[in-house]
């Protein structure tokens, strides 16, 4: 028999839900399914962006919004963290700056954070990709309008490999996924939103590409359904392998995804096609 320690495992949860434009019932939704997805064995779990209220309307959006030291749903889930003894992904939360005056007084920021089992945050980070854009169906998205973008790619260390941060329109940039792959993440994280016409056309696609390209897992917890704005979302929270299988769908519907990772298979797409190491610079003609 060999000594050698078994391959790496990590069980993750991922929470797919059709937050509205009420903190207080979104709360509530995140805490049922938290409790839910750690019973069920999760020690990292995951929601999807805009956990804590999901609204285009900007000006009742201000009126249901705090900053990080004042939002409640941050202080949820970090109470749930630690009492749970799990390490929680909020997919992302619109928030206040504090201080901010002039034009920037009333611009919030799509902010992730990561939060571990003893309910401390190790990583935020704020979306830097806007999803400013006029679908063939007539819905119109100006994030630009009520959010100040990010600047900052991060990876964080957990006790199961290094994580990379992202959210939603985020995924349409490979460059990003990349450059987290070539900073040592092992898994990539795409909390998103998305509509359900973009959806329908590529999220699967998208997520697929992006796991193939850097022999990552990604992880995508998902809105789904329709919202109190207005807005309907595509759901299928997806647990992609780094060799590009979908281990897990959420499907359509409000609820909770359980997946099992073996986390060695990370290297082994990497050794089949090791083609992180291989970028080369080149110039660009035009003829």
């Amino acid at each position: 028999m060999s000594d050698a320690a078994p391959p790496p495992t990590l069980t993750v949860g991922l929470l797919q839900m059709t937050s509205g434009i009420e903190p207080a019932g979104n709360a509530l939704a995140l805490e049922s399914g938290v409790r839910d997805l750690a019973a069920a064995g999760a020690r990292l779990i995951l929601t999807p962006e805009m956990t804590g209220v999901l609204d285009g309307n900007k000006a009742r959006l201000l009126t249901n919004t705090r900053t990080e030291a004042e939002d409640e749903t941050l202080a949820l889930a970090r109470g749930l963290a630690a009492e749970l003894k799990v390490w929680l992904l909020i997919g992302s939360l619109a928030l206040k700056v504090p201080d901010a005056d002039g034009p920037a007084a009333d611009m919030l920021v799509n902010r992730q954070f990561l939060i571990d089992d003893a309910g401390v945050i190790r990583a935020w980070y704020d979306k830097i990709h806007l999803f400013d854009v006029e679908l063939p169906n007539g819905e119109r998205y100006r994030e630009s309008a009520s959010y100040r973008p990010g600047d900052r790619a991060v990876v964080t260390a957990t006790p199961w490999g290094r994580l990379g941060h992202a959210i939603c329109y985020d995924l349409r940039f490979p460059h990003l996924f990349r450059t987290l792959a070539q900073a040592g993440a092992d898994i990539l994280v795409v909390p998103a939103a998305f509509t359900r016409t973009t959806g329908q056309a590529h999220w699967h696609t998208l997520l697929k590409a992006r796991a193939i390209e850097t022999g990552c897992f990604v992880l995508a917890p998902a809105q789904t359904g329709h919202h109190a704005d207005g807005r309907d979302t595509f759901g299928h929270s997806l647990v992609v392998a780094p060799w590009g299988e979908v281990l897990a769908d959420g499907g359509e519907a409000p609820g909770g995804l359980v997946v099992r990772l073996d986390l060695s298979q990370v290297g082994v797409a990497r050794g089949r096609v090791p083609a992180l190491r291989h970028d080369r610079g080149f110039a660009l003609v035009e003829v």
